[in-house]
């Protein structure tokens, strides 16, 4: 039986290193991609199983990226994976202050980039009847100060998901909130400030994976609610 495969963005650290991780351990193939070529480099390396690994570093709001990535994936692919993001300014400005070049990065990485790298894997995601997991964050639904921008970009994903599961039924369409974790980008929305409280990614990872192997309709969930719930795999 030919092993599944997985497209992962921003892989190198946090929750996308987190789920390549786990992914890898089950023997799934995997291409991973992120903006650090030697971080990317050293992630893969301390994976369980390397071998399984191609690794494409590169910014995914670049389209030659993107294209390679889709050139890597193999004619059926199981599982699109969109973690990169971008948070934009740190600290966080209010919206009246808020770059308007570093805004259209923000919506460059977290929006466009995602569905860009749907159209051109969706023959491949057609053969293998996939799954589709959009990364979103409660800044899509709640109204934080400062974080306009990322939430506007991560609220505009989820409708983009939405539309997705409906146009397309044979898929399975996840717009998921990983909620707060101990990450990189997570402490430069709080420079200063000890986040050491917020859960780790690898907490995350459970829930990801009922919808990764579950039967759970298409749709926005949230991990917490996942994990407490015991949702079905």
């Amino acid at each position: 039986m030919t092993s599944p495969t997985a497209l992962v963005t921003g892989a190198s650290r946090g929750l996308g290193l987190a789920l390549a991780t786990a992914l890898d351990a089950e023997g799934w193939q995997l291409v991973l991609d992120a903006r650090d070529g030697d971080r990317l480099a050293t992630a893969v390396a301390g994976l369980p199983l390397p071998g399984l690994v191609t690794a494409l570093p590169g910014d995914v709001a670049d389209p030659a990226h993107r294209a390679a990535l889709a050139a890597a994936v193999p004619s059926r692919l199981d599982l699109l994976v969109t973690n990169a993001s971008d948070l934009g300014p740190s600290p966080l400005p209010p919206l009246a202050e808020l770059p308007l070049p570093a805004f259209e990065r923000v919506l460059a990485v977290n929006t466009v980039a995602p569905l860009a790298l749907v159209q051109l894997l969706l023959p491949a995601l057609r053969r293998a009847g996939g799954r589709v997991l959009q990364i979103s964050s409660d800044a899509a639904v709640e109204a934080y100060a400062g974080w306009g921008g990322y939430g506007a970009s991560k609220a505009a994903l989820d409708q983009l998901s939405a539309v997705l599961a409906v146009e397309e039924p044979d898929l399975r369409v996840y717009a998921v909130d990983p909620g707060d974790m101990a990450t990189e980008m997570h402490q430069a929305a709080f420079p200063g400030e000890d986040i050491s409280d917020r859960p780790t990614p690898e907490t995350v990872v459970p829930a990801l994976l009922r919808l990764v192997a579950g039967e759970l309709p298409s749709g926005r969930y949230r991990a917490a609610e996942l994990a407490a719930a015991g949702a079905p795999a």
